[in-house]
């Protein structure tokens, strides 16, 4: 079932009815790699977009690079809180993209909006971003879901990322897009997944929690 959304504007963002996220190799020994991110802040954001897209039934596919060898295994927590994504293995391909089954797989969903993060972002998620741009999918890169060796990587993939025409953007943003509106019945589950990828969010939450707390212990002693 498609979901309501605001009229008026709002065609220029991503359509969560035309939308899978592609979580590109979040694998344990290549943590130990990245430096343009903490590691667990690079984690709690993939959290934060596997929430998001559980809840607004966003399919989400995965894949790992050689996951029996130094690259290590996937991060637990993708299958925890996605745990309707569709893993796809990988034959020893770079670029997942290379692999017809993942290919496949993404051109299943249906969607032609592809939101996209891993590690390394100027590897593991630029190969396919472009190729998948080339194809003629929106692409989107959520820098602050993946991560590169260096700061230096880090830029020269972003400049790369532009001139292809993949837009990058980051994990509280994708979560506004694909929200889009506090009439949502998910309205309260989606504030929640803000805290995972905006941790002061919380703060906000409590403030306003316990002013509406504070003015009715008022009205009452008043009445």
């Amino acid at each position: 079932m498609a979901h309501v959304l605001p009229s008026g504007g709002g065609k220029a963002l991503i359509n969560v009815d035309d939308t899978a996220l592609l979580l590109l190799d979040h694998q344990a020994g290549l943590f130990q790699t990245v430096k343009d991110i903490t590691v667990a802040e690079l984690r709690a954001n993939v959290v934060a977009l596997a929430r998001i897209a559980t809840l607004l039934k966003v399919p989400v596919i995965t894949t790992a690079s050689v996951p029996d060898g130094p690259n290590g295994p996937l991060m637990p927590e993708i299958a925890e809180f996605a745990p309707h994504a569709v893993f796809v293995p990988r034959q020893g391909e770079v670029n997942a993209w290379d692999n017809e089954a993942y290919v496949n797989a993404v051109r299943e969903t249906g969607k032609k909006t592809l939101i996209m993060a891993g590690v390394w972002t100027g590897v593991c998620v630029m190969f396919p971003a472009l190729d998948a741009k080339a194809a003629g999918f929106n692409v989107y890169a959520v820098m602050d879901a993946s991560g590169d060796p260096t700061e230096f990587v880090s830029r020269t993939t972003l400049a790369r990322f532009t001139q292809a025409g993949i837009v990058p953007t980051s994990t509280n943003v994708v979560i506004c897009e694909l929200h889009r509106t506090w009439r949502r019945p998910e309205a309260a589950e989606i504030a929640e997944i803000y805290t995972v990828a905006t941790p002061n969010y919380r703060a906000v939450m409590e403030s306003y929690q316990n002013a509406k707390r504070v003015g009715s212990s008022d009205k009452q002693q008043a009445a």
